[in-house]
């Protein structure tokens, strides 16, 4: 059979596109016919970091490729949110770029053959370049399998049921939903599903999931059985549990020269601190707060007398679409002598080599924002969570890791901070300092249920493990689906 090339076009935000590539990994791993092609959209939430990432990839894997798409003057009249204006702008350069890969395998008789398109949940609208191209696409769902059938249910409880989900904001509603085991709050839905500006922009992009072959999801079937079986009742695509995809060498793939003195730092002030004493704080890419909020963490950490390692970032200008940045001086935003009083046993940081730290045997808990990366690689790592959620669907991985998982104990489930965007309820020192005590003695029995998680993860992966199957079904169906 003749080589199949698969094309994917990933969102613009390092979280998303580091996941595509450990699929892509994995797919090229699996089966000798593939190979990938990667068209990399540039925004101001892409970092340098992306470009390096490229090269250490193809150094290590053959048979893949990246090719960086031109910037795009945006459109001032579309919507700017949440890459939907930008990816709508990338329509015509996509096509280009796949006209020549196309041409490239009709002149070479060993050039593989276009196989499909694999899409960010974000560039869902792009399934219209892949029919011109006479293709199939798959989404590739970067989240949990549950927050993909809350988006599917949202959306036909709209179309269908003529339910408009921005009035549940704020409201008491509990919906009960296919995808989860228990009734879920509605007032913690994603922004992108309660606001009346970005409903209108995501229920398109929701719609679109429909269309797809398939749909790979970076969960594992041990960990979202429920919801996974929700979606064989043929109303859905198939959906292919084949996480978790985790960039475990992601330091690596940094391009900054002193980030490795900075991670050399980090991890040898881990390996002075006793076993299991550490908590460590981390939000995200995204993730950072207001000085008044940045004085009440120190304040709460200061009172559990917990060693801590924190991840502390500077807000990007309100109302700007950028990714925060470290602090030049942490002293001008925390208390008056808190680096001192703490210094025996606390640590400030800005960038975080997270991986590294989860896996360090000194770390004992984590306060994290609940990205579903983050939420998959404290599983991975066996590290209990404490889940304190910002934007995105990070409150909805809140309420999974609480009360379907079973996981996590919570600082807060419903808290919310836009993007870049001043504003959010101030979590005060007692409450912060209550969360951390009780993560760092959380009960026996949720760490044997997250000993016993994480040793399935991994699991999932090994040869006929259950990611593993999925796996397979999916690549053969790429195959069996090609023009």
């Amino acid at each position: 059979m003749k080589n199949a090339e698969l094309v994917f076009i990933p969102a613009p935000i390092i979280g998303h596109f580091a996941s595509a590539v450990e699929v892509a990994k994995l797919l090229l791993e699996r089966d000798k016919r593939l190979s990938i092609t990667f068209l990399v959209m540039k925004s101001s939430l892409s970092t340098k970091i992306a470009r390096s990432y490229n090269d250490s990839v193809i150094a290590a894997c053959g048979r893949i490729r990246f090719i960086h798409l031109p910037e795009v003057e945006l459109d001032p009249n579309l919507p700017s949110r949440f890459f939907i204006s930008l990816i709508e702008a990338q329509k015509a350069h996509v096509k280009e770029e796949v006209s020549k890969l196309v041409m490239e395998s009709e002149s070479s008789p060993d050039s593989p053959r276009l196989a499909g398109f694999v899409l960010d949940m974000f560039s869902a609208s792009i399934i219209d370049v892949a029919n011109e191209f006479g293709v199939p696409s798959y989404i590739f769902f970067t989240s949990a399998a549950a927050f993909l059938g809350t988006t599917l249910y949202i959306q036909a409880l709209h179309d269908e049921q003529k339910v408009d989900p921005t009035e549940f904001k704020n409201s008491d509603v509990e919906l009960v939903m296919p995808c989860l085991a228990s009734p879920f709050p509605a007032k913690v839905l994603p922004s992108s599903l309660l606001g009346k500006d970005l409903l209108p922009l995501f229920l398109p992009l929701i719609r679109r999931f429909r269309e797809a072959k398939g749909i790979m999801v970076n969960t594992f079937y041990e960990l979202e059985s429920h919801a996974i079986n929700s979606f064989s009742d043929g109303n859905y695509p198939p959906v292919y549990p084949v996480g978790p995809l985790l960039n475990l060498n992601g330091h690596e793939h940094d391009v900054v020269s002193d980030r490795k003195d900075t991670h050399r730092d980090i991890m040898r002030w881990l390996d002075h601190q006793p076993s299991s004493s550490v908590v460590y704080l981390c939000f995200g890419s995204m993730g950072s707060f207001g000085v008044e909020q940045v004085k009440e963490i120190a304040c709460g950490l200061e009172q559990s007398g917990h060693r801590f390692l924190w991840s502390l970032r500077q807000p990007p200008p309100n109302g700007k679409m950028e990714a925060p940045s470290d602090y030049v001086n942490p002293a001008e935003v925390l208390p008056e002598g808190f680096l001192d009083r703490t210094s025996e046993i606390g640590k400030i940081i800005g960038w975080a080599p997270q991986v590294d730290i989860l896996g360090h045997p000194s770390i004992g808990g984590f306060v994290s924002h609940c990205g579903w990366n983050s939420t998959l690689e404290s599983i991975w790592f066996d590290v209990p969570m404490a889940t304190w959620p910002m934007h995105a669907e990070q409150q909805l991985n809140a309420f999974l890791m609480i009360v379907e998982f079973g996981l996590a104990i919570e600082i807060q489930m419903n808290y919310r901070k836009e993007f870049n965007m001043d504003g959010g309820e101030i979590i005060r020192a007692e409450e912060i300092e209550k969360g951390v005590r009780c993560l760092m003695e959380i009960d026996i029995k949720k760490k044997e249920k997250l000993k016993e998680i994480s040793e399935k993860s991994r699991k999932a992966l090994m040869k006929d493990g259950s990611s593993s199957t999925w796996l397979d079904r999916v690549i053969q169906d790429m195959i069996d689906n090609m023009p």
